[in-house]
């Protein structure tokens, strides 16, 4: 398949992506997967929340969050190599409520308030700002009013400042994207696109971040649901 974004190494391969987990444990000395564990474990996520994964591959990171759910809850997961959504089914496939589509995520999404959480790992820095910003705009128009946005991704650093044996790798195999990303600040570009209420964790010596935004609850909505707030702006 033809890249879509030559530039990007978020885009895998169809013979890479067929070994993409056991690659990534080799190169991680096997520390990826209690990693990812660890940070989902700080998602706080509920039994019947319902999680929308954009560029889910393998399916680990939504077998590991379906561990969360009860039989309410559910997950989808959209992606775009036919190799990945394989692997993903096969992994997930003793799990009813977890499922996977063949779907561009930088392209309008059909979900409108109907997530709980959006989660996205180690995607959002692969693309174009510009097309970064519609993927937001998927998340923000996809969850729930109170909904979460969950970016696992990287942090805001300055890539001189990195160890030696970690500045070498990620000069070496990260995109030019890449570096535009670390140089935004996430959180204001998030405000401005409406979201608020913000939480981070931080790991790998904060060279990596969970960073956590929510759709805010609107007036009309809570007047609906009868739910109460004392202040109605967005606080940033």
């Amino acid at each position: 398949m033809k890249k879509l974004y030559p530039k990007s190494k978020v885009e895998i391969a169809a013979g890479l992506a067929r070994h993409y987990d056991a690659v990534l444990d080799i190169a991680t000395l096997g520390r990826y997967l209690p990693f990812v564990k660890h940070v989902i474990s700080t998602a706080n996520i509920k039994p019947q929340d319902r999680i929308l994964d954009l560029g889910a591959g393998t399916g680990r990171n939504a077998c590991l969050m379906a561990e969360y759910l009860s039989g309410e809850g559910e997950l989808l997961g959209l992606d775009i190599s036919n190799e990945m959504i394989a692997q993903f089914r096969k992994r997930c496939a003793g799990l009813p409520n977890v499922k996977v589509i063949n779907q561009r995520i930088d392209r309008p999404l059909p979900y409108d308030n109907r997530f709980t959480k959006v989660f996205i790992s180690f995607v959002l820095h692969g693309f174009p700002q510009d097309v970064r910003m519609l993927i937001v705009a998927n998340a923000f128009n996809a969850l729930k009013p109170g909904g979460e946005f969950l970016i696992l991704d990287y942090n805001e650093f300055v890539p001189a400042k990195l160890p030696v044996y970690l500045r070498v790798p990620f000069k070496m195999l990260e995109c030019p994207y890449a570096f535009d990303f670390i140089r935004k600040d996430w959180k204001k570009i998030l405000c401005d696109t409406g979201f608020d209420g913000f939480e981070e964790h931080f790991f790998l010596h904060r060279f990596v971040r969970l960073l956590k935004a929510r759709r805010p609850i609107s007036y009309e909505y809570r007047q609906k649901a009868n739910v109460q707030t004392i202040n109605e702006k967005v606080q940033c």
